[in-house]
């Protein structure tokens, strides 16, 4: 079962569970699976809301006057 995110971050989470089932299953398929990429969990995270802003990176309208 995979919850949230998109369809493609869906697709990669059930890549890596299966590339980390097969590697338990028997640990000779572990170096094919690194080179493929199977082994690596995609690090991005969703950057945290700063205060005195209304998002992350997004600033309140500037005025000059």
């Amino acid at each position: 079962r995979v919850a949230g995110g998109g369809i493609t971050g869906q697709a990669q989470a059930i890549r890596l569970g299966i590339a980390r089932s097969l590697e338990s299953l028997d640990p000779e398929f572990r170096p094919k699976l690194k080179e493929a990429g199977f082994m690596t969990r995609d690090p991005r995270m969703v950057e945290r809301k700063k205060y005195g802003q209304p998002k992350a990176r997004k600033r309140f309208q500037f005025s000059k006057r």
